[in-house]
């Protein structure tokens, strides 16, 4: 069971904890597929990624998301349900970490794909808007 390569795009299923929830003293999650938007250059010690939730929940006021199309979805493994990549907020982490589950039915896959180059851009750049205008929330695992 080896984990991948930590490259931006990646989606993995991980115990993703919302910044209310470690604003409220809990350190666990819910497993849920991520998406990784950035990761520490492989010769550094620890590495650290930044990973992104993927949530069926639609943004809010308060959260800023970017829905993933049916098509992208089907093609990486995921439910048909409408889905987003919420970039308002984000964990830092470790790689590898006891965070990144195997995906149900498939113990030995800690991986569903790629989210495709050009939804992966516009991801990235709105996470980083919000990220430099510090209007993210931050958890650090």
């Amino acid at each position: 069971m080896a984990f991948p390569e930590p490259k931006p795009g990646l989606v993995v299923r991980y115990d993703y904890l919302w910044s209310r929830e470690a604003a409220q003293g809990r350190h666990q999650g819910k497993d849920r597929p991520t998406c990784l938007v950035a990761a520490t250059d492989s010769l550094t010690t620890p590495r650290y990624v930044v990973l992104l939730p993927i949530t069926h929940t639609p943004p809010d006021d308060t959260t800023v998301g970017v829905e993933i199309p049916s098509k992208v979805k089907q093609a990486i493994g995921l439910d048909d349900a409408p889905s987003w990549v919420i970039v308002s907020e984000y964990n830092v982490d470790e790689w590898p970490n006891a965070g990144v589950t195997p995906i149900p039915g498939k113990p030995a896959t800690f991986s569903y794909g790629f989210i495709p180059p050009g939804l992966f851009a516009r991801i990235k750049a709105e996470f980083l808007v919000l990220a430099r205008q510090r209007k993210s929330g931050a958890v650090r695992r």
